[in-house]
């Protein structure tokens, strides 16, 4: 009996088409996850927003109601226990405020804030810088040069001056915000629309007689997002870190509604007695939190750069 050889089978090269086809979306995505450092950032960010989504379903207190409240339980240290039995992992604060819940509620205050002020002022910056691109002439002198006048003030003197005319307040830190950050979205569509003005299918468009706004916001602005997704990643953290400034130093939020920055001042003047941690545990959530939205950003800033090198 004769034994025969196993015959080999030759590998065959996919053919073109059997390769999956890789979209724009795929390819973000794939570099995107090539840093594992972004995808921490991006699971702890996650994270951090699912906690304070359901902030009212899990943290043990509700911060906001004075009924709850007990000035006897005031500044206890983690893992003390109040007479109703109730265990404060993290501490309280002076006003006998459970910390885990006060985070847990200045989360979806800061993250609240930064969100919506960064997307509002981005409408409204990308608009005008669009506008001052396309338009041209004294349009965009005119735009250009309040944008000039805006940035060249620190946003934090402006945010106080329009804080101390409006009042604390929610909305009064989202306005002002919004008027701190416009200008830096119109500056960057202004300089990615200019870009875009000079290619061929705008002015294939004009020729076919399209109406200026379906130029603007159906031709122009999808080719100007991706700068300005990577601004808008960066100023969610920026808006945050502005807001727990003004909250700090008492002109953000009122008491009754406390932010992360708030929280860490109320603790400040105890942190020399030993009460480090009404101070400390909101200083590493705003901390955090910021952190992992700088780290996306940063990682969608070199996916989404049109100047890098493959």
């Amino acid at each position: 009996m004769t034994l025969q050889a196993p015959v080999e089978i030759a590998s065959v090269p996919l053919s073109p088409r059997s390769r999956p086809i890789e979209t724009p979306l795929r390819r973000v995505v794939r570099e995107f996850a090539s840093s594992h450092l972004a995808l921490l950032g991006l699971i702890v960010l996650v994270l951090i927003v699912l906690l304070a989504v359901s902030a009212p379903l899990i943290a043990p207190q509700n911060p906001y109601d004075l009924m709850q409240l007990d000035i006897i339980d005031g500044r206890l240290p983690p893992g003390s226990q109040s007479m109703s039995g109730m265990t404060f992992w993290l501490g309280t604060d002076d006003q006998g405020r459970d910390m885990l819940s006060g985070i847990l509620y200045g989360l979806r205050i800061s993250l609240g804030v930064g969100v919506s002020s960064a997307l509002v002022a981005a409408l409204f910056g990308a608009s005008l810088g669009l506008i001052a691109a396309y338009t041209g002439g004294r349009t965009e002198s005119m735009i250009m040069r309040i944008v000039d006048l805006q940035l060249s003030f620190p946003s934090i003197l402006v945010a106080l001056m329009i804080l101390a005319f409006l009042g604390k307040g929610v909305m009064n830190v989202v306005l002002a915000l919004i008027i701190v950050e416009w200008a830096t979205y119109a500056r960057t569509a202004r300089g990615t629309a200019l870009v875009e003005r000079r290619k061929e299918y705008v002015e294939a468009a004009e020729c076919l007689v399209i109406p200026r706004w379906r130029i603007l916001f159906k031709h122009l602005l999808p080719n100007c997002l991706p700068p300005l997704i990577v601004i808008a990643t960066v100023q969610v953290a920026r808006a945050i870190a502005l807001e727990a400034t003004l909250s700090f130093l008492g002109l953000g939020v009122p008491v009754t509604e406390p932010s992360l920055g708030l929280l860490i001042s109320n603790g400040y003047q105890y942190m020399l007695s030993g009460k480090f941690w009404i101070s400390f545990y909101p200083g590493v959530a705003l901390l955090t939190t910021i952190v992992a939205i700088n780290l996306v950003g940063d990682q969608l800033r070199d996916v989404l750069n049109p100047r890098r090198v493959s």
